[in-house]
């Protein structure tokens, strides 16, 4: 293994992930030459992609992941299983997730307001009226009929249809903040049955599967049969759009996830001490066409769609940012306004990209059948998003719940844009809006990832800046 292999550092993300994949491309004999070319679906080709997260979205990115605001993430590790009974936590050490104490988390960010990105709740003294009205409201028993309309709208916004993914209650004693730059994602050792399933439930019972198709979807699945890996794909192209980009989200999620595991795997442990870096042996079992018979190139082009997905997403939830009522509140005004000039400025820079994704090719046939198959594909995936309380690491059930809420709040925006392009200029919106934990959730799983110290890759491709 190369020098500059163990060196370079790894995070997770779509952006990210792309960005490795650019960097690994100059190691000899692992992918250069094999993931090239215009994308299915779409009429993007990859060295686009690769120019433009390389030196414009990504060193953003990464500055972005840094601030406060981003780096703290709500969630509750201790949601059980709704599917089968658990076969136990990990217990390795490099599973352990080590939340954030109270009196660290930036006063803005604990209120605990859903709206608290607001600029209406962004003073102390604000936060506190608005978090006593809410115990009043709680159980005040004369509230006028107008009111209660009111609470039941909201309400049925809490639980209406655009939600992909379940989201935790933020409220639950059980959540606790974590700080995502002290917890990285990486492989711990969790591995075996207990993960097979997870990803094995995801395939095969969320998944679009032609009847015709008896090979198992799972990658991971002991057994794929007298299949060469390339022919398995030609069942792809017998299903419908929609269906395709399911799979191809699922499998794009898959192979970013594998690739930060990869890129940052524990080599050595000594004294206590561990050396974590790039395992290409690792990485090539996983992506080499000979090795995994032609399907590894497919998984890292199906991660380039995902990235694609989500860019889209950035470009068009960016008016709901740019209104004057948002501010990005942490409880310090001058980071807030950096924090939210440099998200501004990703989000032009997502605008300017000529070849995005586009999303009204999808649900765009017969009315009824569209909305049929919409709610279908929703509830697929929102049921992938519980299937994340069964992994049994917590460090890889953090990254997987916020990969997969990421990626369902890409979809929800993508498919209400009617909605966004109503919103007020002014005031909150019913139709549409966003919790801090998806907004995180969505930058978060876009992309966040150390840059690779390596002299060589750095003096051949300047892939991270300062």
């Amino acid at each position: 293994m190369s020098r500059g292999a163990r060196r370079a550092g790894a995070g997770q993300g779509a952006a990210a992930a792309v960005q490795l994949l650019v960097s690994l491309s100059f190691l000899p004999r692992v992918v250069e030459a094999q993931v090239v070319g215009v994308l299915d679906d779409c009429l993007c080709d990859i060295t686009s992609i690769d120019n433009f997260n390389t030196y414009k979205i990504f060193p953003k990115i990464k500055q972005l992941q840094e601030r406060d605001y981003f780096r703290y993430y709500k969630v509750n590790l201790k949601r059980p299983c709704p599917f089968w009974a658990e076969d136990g936590h990990c217990s390795i050490k490099d599973c352990h997730v080590e939340p954030c104490p109270e009196s660290k988390i930036p006063v803005g960010i604990k209120a605990g307001l859903s709206n608290k990105y607001l600029k209406v709740a962004n003073n102390t003294k604000e936060l506190q009226d608005c978090e006593q009205a809410n115990k009043l409201g709680a159980i005040n028993n004369t509230l006028s009929n107008q009111s209660k309309e009111a609470f039941i709208d909201w309400a049925r916004y809490d639980d209406s249809q655009d939600h992909f993914c379940e989201l935790d209650d933020e409220r639950s004693p059980a959540a606790q903040y974590v700080d995502l730059l002290l917890n990285p994602e990486r492989y711990t050792g969790y591995k075996g049955s207990s993960a097979w399933r997870v990803w094995n439930s995801i395939y095969e019972e969320n998944c679009f599967k032609p009847r015709s198709v008896y090979r198992p979807l799972n990658p991971l699945a002991p057994s794929r049969g007298e299949d060469d890996g390339e022919s398995f794909y030609t069942w792809l192209e017998g299903l419908c759009l929609e269906k395709r980009v399911f799979y191809k989200l699922i499998s794009g999620l898959h192979a970013s996830i594998n690739l930060h595991l990869c890129a940052n795997y524990l080599l050595e442990e000594t004294w206590g001490k561990p050396s974590w870096g790039h395992n290409i042996k690792e990485f090539k079992r996983r992506f080499d066409p000979v090795e995994t018979k032609g399907e590894g190139p497919r998984r890292l082009k199906n991660l380039y769609f995902l990235y694609l997905i989500e860019l889209r997403a950035l470009s068009k939830v960016a008016p709901y940012f740019e209104r004057s009522i948002v501010d990005l509140y942490t409880g310090n005004v001058e980071d807030d306004a950096d924090t939210k000039s440099l998200l501004l400025s990703i989000f032009q820079d997502t605008k300017s990209f000529p070849m995005h994704f586009d999303e009204k090719s999808m649900f765009a046939g017969n009315k009824k059948g569209a909305k049929s198959l919409k709610e279908e594909f929703r509830l697929h995936f929102k049921n992938i998003s519980r299937i994340m309380d069964c992994v049994g690491c917590d460090k890889c059930r953090l990254w997987g719940k916020l990969q997969t809420q990421g990626l369902g709040t890409a979809l929800k925006i993508l498919f209400s844009e009617k909605e966004i392009q109503k919103l007020p200029e002014n005031s909150p919106s019913k139709g549409f809006q966003l919790t801090r934990q998806e907004i995180v959730a969505l930058l978060n799983a876009f992309g966040r990832d150390r840059c690779s110290t390596n002299g060589g890759i750095q003096n051949r491709r300047k892939s991270c800046r300062k």
